[in-house]
C-alpha cells in the first residue's frame, strides 16, 4: 500500500479512513485544516487506495518555516513514506530544510514540490532531486505537461476538485496523486510519462493594452 506524506496543514477528520498517521509540527490549532484537506482530496482522487501521513507544518495565516518543514520531512522518512507533497515554497535555502530533504532522497523517498512559474526560485524545490511542478491551464486532472526544467519539471492541473483555481500547490497534488495511484505497479517515470499530454512552456495569449503577455 502506498504511503503518500502531506507536509501542509491538518487535514479534515472526515478523511481519517485515508489517514495512517499524523504528527503536529506547529503550535496552530488541528482546527487549520482547508489547504490540506484539499491538497489530500486531490491526492486520492487519483489514488483512492493510498494512506496518508500528515505532517501539519503551517502555522497561524498559513505561515511556514524551514525548521518545521525539515521536522516534518524527518517524521515521514521514519514513518516509511514513499512520496512526500509539499505544496509550499520558502524564499531562503536552509541548512536544516537542505539535509532533511538529501535525507530523505537517500531513503528513496521521492518529493513532489511546488514551484511558481515565473519568480526567483523557492525551496524545497530547488533543491536537486527534487520534483518541481507548477501550474498549467492546459492541463485537466490526470493530464501533465512535460517542461523539461523551465520552469519547472512539470506542470499539471492547478484546479481542486471542484474546479477552483489554486495555483501550482495544486498543482503538486495532481501530480503526487497521480503517481501514488501507479506506484504499485510502475515506477515514476514511467507513470509521467503516461500522463504526459503537452511538451513546452503554454503558450501566452497577448495583453492587447500592451504589447507584454500575460
Amino acid at each position: 500500500m502506498i504511503r503518500v506524506g502531506l507536509v501542509d496543514t491538518a487535514v479534515d477528520r472526515a478523511l481519517a479512513g485515508s489517514i495512517a498517521a499524523a504528527k503536529s509540527f506547529t503550535d496552530a490549532g488541528a482546527h487549520a485544516c482547508g489547504h490540506g484537506t484539499t491538497v489530500a482530496r486531490i491526492v486520492l482522487h487519483h489514488a483512492p487506495a493510498a494512506r496518508l501521513l500528515c505532517a501539519q507544518a503551517f502555522g497561524p495565516g498559513g505561515r511556514t518555516e524551514a525548521a518545521a518543514v525539515a521536522e516534518a520531512l524527518r517524521w515521514l522518512t521514519v514513518e516509511r513514506a514513499h512520496l512526500v507533497n509539499l505544496s509550499l515554497g520558502l524564499a531562503h535555502d536552509r541548512e536544516n530544510l537542505r539535509a532533511a530533504v538529501a535525507d530523505a532522497l537517500a531513503a528513496g523517498l521521492i518529493l513532489v514540490a511546488s514551484t511558481p512559474a515565473r519568480g526567483a526560485p523557492v525551496y524545497p524545490a530547488a533543491y536537486p532531486g527534487v520534483l518541481r511542478v507548477t501550474g498549467d491551464a492546459r492541463c485537466e486532472p490526470g493530464e501533465i505537461s512535460a517542461l523539461g526544467g523551465e520552469p519547472a519539471d512539470y506542470g499539471a492541473c492547478a484546479r481542486d476538485l471542484a474546479g477552483a483555481h489554486g495555483g501550482a500547490s495544486l498543482a503538486a497534488a495532481h501530480v503526487t496523486g497521480l503517481l501514488a495511484g501507479g506506484l504499485a505497479s510502475a515506477d515514476a517515470g514511467a507513470i509521467l510519462e503516461r500522463a504526459v499530454r503537452y511538451h513546452g512552456r503554454e503558450r501566452r495569449r497577448p495583453n492587447h493594452h500592451t504589447n507584454e503577455l500575460t
